[in-house]
């Protein structure tokens, strides 16, 4: 049997972590789940990390950077309405493959809300930091432009909403999400 080192342990922590915190959220995520999920000690996961906060950092910075690495390969090369589509189809399939990767979405933005409340702002900090550059990613294959890429962000988390409580595919609140079915909706210049 070879070992993992321990980046390479510290990286299955990771993947552990955004599932367990994807169904249970940080506050209903215990690092002994994680810990067993991994395989390994819950003392030899905090000498991986220094507490369940770090953890769930580190899980949602990994979660954001995914969907950032998502857009920017399937934008390569495009730009305008080719990037759009290109970027919202690979969220699509992203989503659709991946669940775990909307739900640790919907629990970073619960457990920010929540932090800031109660006066931790590091949490939020850190996930803003990511969205930043999360917008900066979507913003440059759509030629700069604030309006659109806040559109496109707006739609996406729209979609997140209804992905999340389940609304099937086909149901008639996705009708004009569609990015053409969305352009057919403009006026022209």
């Amino acid at each position: 049997m070879v070992r993992m080192s321990a980046d390479e342990r510290r990286e299955s922590v990771i993947r552990a972590a955004m599932h367990e915190f994807a169904r249970g959220g940080y506050y209903g995520t215990s690092t002994e789940a994680i810990a067993k999920r991994v395989g390994v000690s819950q003392p030899y996961l905090f000498r991986l990390f220094p507490n369940k906060q770090a953890i769930f950092l580190a899980a949602s910075e990994r979660c954001l950077r995914d969907t950032r690495e998502v857009f920017a390969v399937a934008s390569e090369g495009l730009s305008g309405e080719e990037a759009l589509h290109a970027m919202a189809n690979a969220y699509t399939r992203l989503i659709a493959e991946d669940p775990d990767k909307l739900q640790m979405q919907l629990q970073v933005y619960v457990t920010v809300a929540a932090a800031e409340a109660a006066g931790d702002h590091e949490f939020g900090e850190v996930v803003r930091a990511g969205w930043l550059e999360l917008w900066d990613t979507v913003r440059l294959p759509l030629g700069g432009d604030a309006h659109e890429t806040a559109t496109f962000m707006a739609y996406g988390m729209l979609i997140n909403t209804l992905a999340a409580m389940g609304f099937p595919p086909g149901h008639r609140v996705w009708e004009g999400l569609n990015p053409s079915a969305r352009d057919k909706g403009r006026p022209e210049h």
